[in-house]
């Protein structure tokens, strides 16, 4: 049945009987399909009934449906005509694993960052209203988690004081985002959830008591007219009332009838209404039920049958972090660990277990979780804020002016820094570098390998006076790369045997690095590649060791615009180094979904790319060029490196 559905107007055609089925199969499609590609299985099988309630009571696209978050926007696709694309989920040339405008004109958010739809809601619905198209709705569909994000209550607030707005939010309440959904929003919605008794008990009321001669039908409207009372006492949802919004529910999500009605009602309003469906993430899949942790939020490739991964497991840059704050907070009972509804995602599940009186989960709420690291600091504690890099924008004010102002001792940990690819353009983590470039007393640490990981994080946690943040990206661990020879926090990790140009790499770009330089040397380019482990503040011996090459090459997983490159050009021009500069990095743009290899390979980002564009940029300098700087001497740099010295005399 799913092929014959190519646009949400052919639902319109279909039974009770064959839209049940209709959800059926589409649950099994999405099992067969995800597990094959990786995705977001778990939000995806909880919507499916929800979603088909919404294409069928409302137009779209002439009506706008915005996703929050856009994870569970796949049934959305199927039903807009875009089963087909699944054998290519979230890979290059195929469907998005978000919505997508390039896909189809039914997408209209495409950024993946939660808890922002209702301020898109707001604007559209306003723009609606401002511009007389009074026959066009919008349908926000927002999850429990995304409520415990301030900017929904933002929203809110101004959605509740415009009263002809065609606006109907549907709160998908499965108690989950990553984890269980964290804090009092989610306590208010757990207990709105009892009040399903009391309305399936006004319903049988209303068909008995109105089959009742005489009395029947008073008693019922005393019962009706009773019921915003009795629900007070039960839950108070009169705080979306209050606010002047309509709430209506909870309702059944996986009840597609029950739905429809609610939502024709809602529709039928003539303003602002909050409609509360309950659902059951990972519905239908034992896996995913099963999965108490995080409800196959998310998968690689797996056993459609067991759920199991297919692939071989690998340690990961998480899986090291995670062991080793759980060594960490050992010896230090003043650590404490936040996260932001993300406790297995970041690696804080294991710390979190083993010390659960200092681990605390905010729910969706970064900028709070920061700022709140800073009152921790000041009341003597040393929080650990774990976040994907692309989640840090959404808190930049807050690490700026209430960590970095108050030099706060926070230490910020990004997972998935650098291009991650699958996810999209809002996922990769290519800002940071650039963003905390910019912050005073702010000190950066990219660590090239699980032990240097290991080393910066001990490092971090000993700044008590201000804010420290180190990066990883996603995926497996690299091997530790040894090196040879160093100078402060600086590790040499390749030397050419000419003094031709100095490979500065930044983290994990290590490996590549040291691949790109040995392929230059075939060429007759020296190649010297130096890892400085703390990129902020960069120490002063880099500017000795860059007077004895003719070139400098900067190689980062971040934007080229305001990134490592751009601080060392100036650093070397405040010591009047004159030495030609080059930056290889990410370009100051969005770039669709692909694997990180194929992201980089485009980008010129691969060790054959970088040899030959530094083996053409050497062929350019002037024979015999140094440096005014070049006579100081290097035997300074030639002392053996001790690997088992302690990492904090290297700061």
């Amino acid at each position: 049945m799913i092929e014959q559905i190519k646009s949400p107007k052919d639902l319109s055609a279909l039974s009770p009987a064959e839209l049940i089925a209709l959800a059926d199969e589409i649950r099994a499609f999405l099992i067969a399909k995800v597990t094959k590609t990786g995705g977001h299985l778990g939000p995806n099988l909880g919507v499916v009934e929800l979603t088909i309630a919404i294409h069928r009571t409302f137009d779209s696209p002439k009506d706008v449906v915005l996703f929050d978050t856009g994870h569970q926007s796949y049934v959305h696709k199927i039903l807009t005509g875009r089963s087909e694309g699944f054998d290519q989920l979230r890979q290059k040339g195929g469907l998005s694993g978000y919505p997508s405008r390039v896909e189809s004109e039914h997408d209209v958010i495409e950024n993946s960052h939660a808890s922002t739809s209702l301020s898109w809601g707001d604007g559209i619905s306003h723009g609606f209203s401002l511009t007389g198209q009074s026959d066009r709705h919008v349908v926000v569909v927002v999850g429990d988690g995304a409520l415990t994000g301030g900017m929904s209550w933002e929203a809110l607030n101004n959605i509740a004081t415009a009263k002809d707005r065609n606006l109907v939010i549907v709160v998908n309440d499965n108690e989950r985002s990553y984890s269980p959904t964290i804090g009092g929003m989610a306590t208010y919605l757990s207990t709105l959830r009892v009040t399903r008794g009391y309305e399936r008990f006004l319903d049988w009321g209303k068909d008995v008591l109105q089959r009742t001669p005489v009395v029947g039908g008073p008693i019922y409207d005393t019962l009706h007219g009773m019921k915003k009372g009795i629900k007070d006492i039960i839950a108070p949802q009169g705080m979306f009332e209050d606010l002047g919004l309509k709430y209506m529910g909870p309702v059944d999500g996986h009840d597609i009838a029950a739905m429809e009605r609610a939502l024709l009602k809602a529709k039928a309003f003539g303003g602002p209404v909050i409609l509360h469906a309950i659902t059951e993430k990972g519905r239908g899949y034992a896996p995913a039920i099963e999965d108490e942790a995080e409800k196959f939020h998310a998968v690689g490739i797996v056993d459609p049958e067991t759920g199991l991964p297919l692939a071989k497991g690998v340690t990961s840059w998480t899986n090291v972090f995670s062991d080793e704050l759980v060594k960490q907070g050992e010896a230090n009972d003043k650590l404490v660990a936040i996260t932001a509804a993300m406790l297995g995602p970041t690696g804080l599940d294991k710390f979190a277990e083993k010390f659960p009186d200092r681990t605390i989960d905010v729910g969706i709420a970064e900028q709070h979780a920061v700022t709140s690291a800073a009152g921790l600091a000041f009341a003597g504690m040393h929080p650990v804020v774990a976040v994907y890099s692309t989640f840090l924008n959404r808190a930049f004010d807050q690490v700026l002016l209430d960590v970095a102002l108050h030099k706060a001792g926070v230490t910020f940990v990004l997972d998935r820094a650098g291009v991650t690819g699958d996810d999209g353009s809002s996922h990769n983590g290519i800002w940071d570098l650039a963003l905390t470039g910019i912050i005073p007393t702010m000190h950066v640490a990219a660590p090239r390998d699980g032990a240097r990981l290991r080393e910066v994080l001990a490092e971090a946690l000993l700044i008590n006076d201000a804010p420290s943040m180190l990066r990883f990206p996603k995926g497996a661990i690299v091997a530790d790369i040894p090196a040879f020879e160093r100078r402060d926090c600086i590790y040499v990790r390749y030397r050419g045997e000419s003094a031709d140009v100095l490979l500065i790499s930044v983290g994990a770009m290590a490996a590549m690095a040291v691949e790109a330089a040995s392929q230059a040397y075939r060429e007759g380019v020296g190649v010297t590649v130096i890892d400085p482990r703390w990129v902020k503040p960069l120490p002063q011996s880099l500017v000795t060791m860059a007077t004895r090459y003719k070139s400098v090459v900067v190689l980062e997983d971040g934007i080229r615009h305001g990134g490592i490159a751009s601080t060392i050009s100036e650093m070397f021009r405040d010591a009047g180094l004159q030495v030609p500069i080059h930056s290889i990095g990410v370009p100051l743009t969005f770039f669709e979904h692909a694997k990180r290899a194929e992201i980089l390979s485009e980008l010129g980002i691969t060790a054959q790319a970088i040899s030959l564009n530094i083996v053409e940029w050497s062929a350019s300098l002037k024979d015999g060029y140094l440096s005014p700087m070049s006579e100081v001497a290097m035997p300074e740099m030639q002392r053996p490196l001790d690997e088992n010295a302690d990492p904090r005399r290297l700061r």
